[in-house]
């Protein structure tokens, strides 16, 4: 089966949800229009990667609380908050996979950097959050779940996705290769060698195709009150960007040989297109097969816990006139109590849960 797909390297608009969303509409208009089944955005492309934490983590920066409060304030809940997006996508019947600041709860203060996979019926099927912030990242992004490691059936194949560094994350990785992915989308802020060495090594690791997607982000997009924290991001010591701006692009999409089918193509501002010939993928399973005839599951296993934690859930209420009842009412808030987590290593055993996104939103329909 060939699908034709496409790859957003076009500037959003930083710190701006709405603007960022008509742009975006736009664009998936575009791509359709031109016969695009499967269209991808990359890393944070709304509402902007947070490249000001590398300069301003200094505790009690007044610059560092209002940036982050600007993020909060531009960063959708889901799922109504990306409306225009999923209907755009229904519109079109095409398939959108878009990186986002992702806000957990209208009123809450927390975020998460979050890939969401939206289907041809404009119905938001995945949602995966960053595993784990790199850097100073963790300023500003929570650690994420394993209930979006998942791939999902679309049109163009089975498609999955991770996050930046995540490609290093070794059960990450084998979690995703578990889902025999067709297409496997590996978004980025940048795309430097190494970045493209990890999607080339996860393309023939995973016998998949994959979409490298690269931010494009030059110093006309950028707010002179931001350009500092961008250089402290992408390098030491710079006093001025590279020449292809902060971020220079540099998408790519790679075969399941590990080969490019569309090159790196930096400083390139325009949507790009490649196509996909998915039934490559089964001979290239002759000599590699991760998570089947190459493994050895009686030796080495993984085990993933897919649920969405919370830190509060409410527990069952005491019958009246007994006496918990009696204690609870000498308690305010004794109706929620924590979730104490249980002890574990680096390999979890839990329930399955579903990857949907939260319905915080209750106003506004996808």
């Amino acid at each position: 089966m060939t699908t034709r797909i496409a790859i957003v390297q076009r500037p959003a608009k930083l710190l701006d949800l709405p603007a960022s969303l008509e742009l975006a509409a736009a664009h998936i208009a575009e791509a359709a229009g031109a016969g695009a089944e499967l269209i991808v955005f990359p890393e944070t492309w709304l509402t902007g990667y947070p490249g000001w934490a590398f300069a301003h983590a200094e505790w009690g920066s007044a610059l560092a609380r209002e940036l982050y409060a600007e993020l909060l304030a531009a960063s959708p809940v889901l799922p109504g908050g990306i409306g225009q997006l999923t209907r755009a996508a229904a519109e079109h019947r095409v398939s959108v996979v878009i990186g986002l600041n992702e806000r957990a709860h209208p009123a809450g203060g927390t975020l998460y950097n979050s890939l969401v996979t939206i289907g041809p019926s404009g119905e938001i099927l995945n949602v995966h959050r960053k595993l784990t912030p790199t850097h100073a990242e963790k300023l500003v992004w929570a650690p994420g779940d394993a209930a979006g490691l998942r791939a999902v059936e679309l049109p163009a194949g089975r498609v999955g996705g991770l996050i930046c560094w995540e490609h290093w994350n070794p059960l990450a990785r084998a979690a995703m290769h578990a889902e025999y992915e067709d297409i496997h989308v590996a978004v980025w802020p940048d795309m430097t060698e190494e970045h493209l060495t990890a999607s080339r090594s996860y393309a023939f690791e995973g016998r998949c195709f994959v979409i490298a997607a690269g931010l494009l982000l030059r110093e006309a997009d950028l707010p002179e009150r931001l350009r500092e924290g961008y250089l402290a991001a992408i390098g030491d010591g710079l006093t001025a960007p590279p020449e292809g701006g902060y971020f220079g692009g540099g998408s790519a999409v790679i075969g399941p040989d590990g080969e490019w089918v569309l090159p790196p193509q930096h400083g390139v501002d325009r949507i790009l297109y490649a196509e996909l010939d998915t039934e490559r993928r089964a001979g290239m399973h002759l000599d590699l097969d991760v998570a089947g005839h190459y493994a050895r599951p009686e030796l080495l296993r993984l085990q993933i816990d897919r649920s969405r934690p919370t830190g509060v859930e409410e527990l069952r209420a005491p019958a009246p006139g007994s006496p918990g009842a009696a204690r609870a009412a000498a308690v305010p808030g004794a109706s929620s109590r924590p979730r104490t987590p249980e002890a574990s290593g680096p390999v979890a055993v839990a329930a399955h849960g579903t990857p949907t996104a939260p319905s915080h939103d209750r106003g506004a329909q996808p």
